[in-house]
């Protein structure tokens, strides 16, 4: 079935949903002006506008639009890589890293499209992304990112990673892909000035995000923080992901992961942290006090085998608690639907059936990572919010004999959304983006991907 695309401009009144997670809106939501200005009760008619446009809801399961906290966008270009195929993170990373060395402007623009196109067709609304490598191709990798976000309609949080310890200073990464602190430095101070908007409905905002504990110095983690601070912007990076890792830091640094951050002046409720996985009792009770944000990437852990993050104990402790896809090539998707379902199911198996439910998985993917974005003003259906919205249908076999619709849309695997609005706006009709050529979008992606495969295969004698 097709639906109508209403007039821009008016008010809208999403009108008697199949389903809707917010208590008190089963007639509908009104939107105007990008926000949501009222909920209506079952059976009620909208009181705060006198004329409006109608969206029929009556086959849709209405959610906040999702957050997504950790991306690796560029990452799109190597999925499936048969040279990291079945390795744990270091090794995986040693066999990417050279062929990631290649990328170009071209490539990033066309990788961060395709990511945000994909997450946009999943009912995802904000997505944040961790851009770490840089080389001198890739002086204008934010702007391109920028650009890509504009281009398909979506909110973001870009990251300006960072990586600054190589090999011959005894990190991961090669030479090739790090930089001094001075040039991390000046380019991060350029991108916060250029594109952060800090109000209210921003659509992109900047964090800094200096890469991990086994990839910067301890210099940069320290002169990053007093920047972000400077300019009120966030923190991000990578933490307790692997057993490895926790390994590195002992060794390097003499001290545990999370005994790293604090001494370099990063915990505070103004950083959230990628993984999470590898705390003790004592580190998460730290870690709630100081109201660290931590991004749950449930299917990059799986794939990678590199544990279990404890995150209803984080939540419980404090922690606001998100969901990421993480990068593509360490899922290998961007699809945020499906991740809610890999979060329910393998917080399940962690820590029973009874005590994670399908409400506690979604609201991690709306409110617990718009709160890791340091964002109060989505993530929830409520007036007054900004209207970030994904509409899902339960018209596919998989839903066939369901009885409640939204533990249906976890459950039965929903896949793709049938409407998204963002700041009041529809991206997404009838399962497509609308002014954006996918089919195209994805050949021009698919072919830079084949370059890539061809100047790492020239320079390095390595095949995919």
């Amino acid at each position: 079935m097709t639906v109508p695309v209403p007039e821009t401009g008016s008010p809208i009144w999403i009108r008697d949903p199949l389903a809707v997670l917010a208590e008190g809106a089963e007639g509908g939501i009104v939107v105007d002006g990008g926000r949501i200005v009222e909920l209506v009760a079952s059976g009620a008619e909208p009181a705060t506008v006198s004329q409006y446009e109608i969206f029929d809801a009556g086959r849709h399961v209405v959610l906040p639009g999702l957050v997504n906290t950790h991306h690796h966008f560029y990452q799109t270009l190597t999925r499936a890589y048969r040279g990291a195929l079945n390795k744990a993170l270091f090794p995986w990373l040693e066999n990417l890293y050279p062929i990631w060395s290649h990328l170009d402007e071209n490539m990033i623009r066309l990788s961060s499209e395709l990511a945000l196109a994909e997450l946009l067709l999943s009912g995802c609304t904000t997505a944040a992304d961790h851009h770490y490598v840089f080389t001198d191709a890739l002086d204008a990798a934010m702007d391109c990112q920028v650009e890509a976000a504009r281009r398909i309609g979506i909110r973001v949080t870009l990251t300006r990673g960072s990586m600054s310890l190589g090999r011959e200073q005894g990190g991961l990464p090669p030479q090739s892909v790090v930089q001094g602190s001075d040039r991390i430095l000046a380019d991060s101070e350029r991108v916060i000035d250029t594109y952060h908007e800090p109000q209210e409905g921003g659509l992109i905002q900047i964090a800094l995000a200096p890469c991990s504990p086994f990839s910067v110095t301890r210099e940069i983690m320290v002169e990053t923080a007093n920047l972000a601070r400077i300019h009120g912007v966030r923190l991000h990076t990578h933490l307790a992901e692997t057993a490895d890792e926790t390994d590195f830091c002992i060794e390097k640094f003499g001290m545990r992961p999370l005994d790293y951050l604090n001494d370099v002046g990063w915990l505070g409720n103004d950083v959230w942290l990628a993984h999470g996985i590898h705390f003790d009792d004592r580190e998460i009770e730290r870690l709630g006090a100081a109201g660290v944000g931590i991004a749950h990437c449930p299917s990059s852990n799986m794939l990678l085998a590199s544990g279990s993050c404890r995150a209803i104990e984080l939540d419980e402790a404090g922690c606001p608690v998100g969901l990421g896809v993480d990068g593509s090539a360490s899922n290998d998707g961007s699809n945020m639907i499906q991740e809610v379902r890999q979060a329910l199911l393998l917080q399940k198996l962690h820590y029973g059936a009874e005590r994670m439910d399908h409400l506690r998985a979604l609201s991690w993917a709306t409110r617990g990572s718009a709160a890791c974005l340091g964002r109060s003003d989505i993530g929830e259906i409520a007036i007054g919010k900004q209207a970030d919205l994904a509409l899902f249908t339960l018209d596919e076999p998989r839903f066939s004999g369901a009885d409640d619709p939204l533990a249906a849309l976890i459950l039965c695997g929903a896949t793709k959304a049938d409407a998204v609005m963002v700041a009041g706006g529809w991206r997404v009709l009838n399962g497509e983006i609308d002014g954006v050529d996918v089919a195209g979008l994805q050949y021009d992606h698919s072919a830079a991907s084949r370059q890539l495969r061809d100047k790492s295969t020239a320079v390095g004698g390595l095949r995919f």
